[in-house]
């Protein structure tokens, strides 16, 4: 059996939305001293909605993948529903991770979240409460 699923595979390959916004209304950062993988996700807001979000991430092959699906998984919804963003989301859509690189999802959902708050942190906007 593969250590890596096909999605995590071609997540890393191709990673899609990989870059930095330098117009971007949030930025969230999210860090693990222990692996070294740190992952930066750029959002630009309109109307309450993600219009555009990049990516730039050092680590692993999980780490780089987690972020890129996490981007994919984000890209056009409300900040309501981005806040329901988990890391079991981004690793279920990538078709699993191993247990040691689960990690990987957990600082994608860190990221988009911290980029959340810094959005609403810089625009003096309420941060949203996650929908039920």
């Amino acid at each position: 059996m593969a250590l890596y699923s096909e999605k995590v595979m071609e997540h890393f390959r191709n990673p899609q939305n990989a870059g930095e916004l330098a117009d971007a209304d949030g930025v969230g950062v999210a860090g693990n001293s222990k692996c070294g993988d740190i992952m930066k996700i750029y959002l630009k807001i309109d109307g309450g909605v993600v219009s555009d979000v990049k990516f730039e991430t050092f680590g692993c092959g999980s780490a780089i993948a987690s972020s890129s699906m996490a981007t994919e998984m984000i890209k056009g919804k409300p900040l309501t529903e981005v806040l329901q963003l988990t890391n079991q989301a981004v690793a279920e859509a990538l078709d699993g991770l191993p247990p040691h690189k689960l990690h990987c999802s957990v600082l994608a959902e860190e990221a988009v979240k911290a980029a959340v708050k810094d959005y609403c942190d810089k625009n003096n906007v309420e941060y949203p409460q996650k929908e039920k």
